[in-house]
C-alpha cells in the first residue's frame, strides 16, 4: 500500500513451532498480531504482519475511529 511512510515497531515471540509477530504503529498506537510458521523467514513475517496492520488502519479510517 503506497502512501506516507509511518514508524512500526515490531515484536517477535517464537511460541513451540510457530512465531507470533505484533507490529504497533507508532502514530496510531494501533496494534496487531499475526502467528506463523516458525519456518518462515523473518522479511516474509513482517510483510504479513505490516499487511495486516495497513488493513487494520484503513478499516479504521472509513468507519471513522
Amino acid at each position: 500500500m503506497a502512501g506516507p511512510t509511518r514508524e512500526v515497531l515490531y515484536e517477535v515471540r517464537r511460541v513451540g513451532n510457530a512465531v507470533k509477530v505484533s507490529a504497533l504503529d507508532a502514530a496510531s498506537g494501533t496494534e496487531i498480531s499475526i502467528v506463523g510458521p516458525a519456518g518462515a523467514s523473518m522479511a516474509d513475517l513482517r510483510r504479513a504482519a505490516l499487511r495486516r496492520l495497513e488493513y487494520v488502519l484503513a478499516k479504521g479510517r472509513e468507519s471513522g475511529r
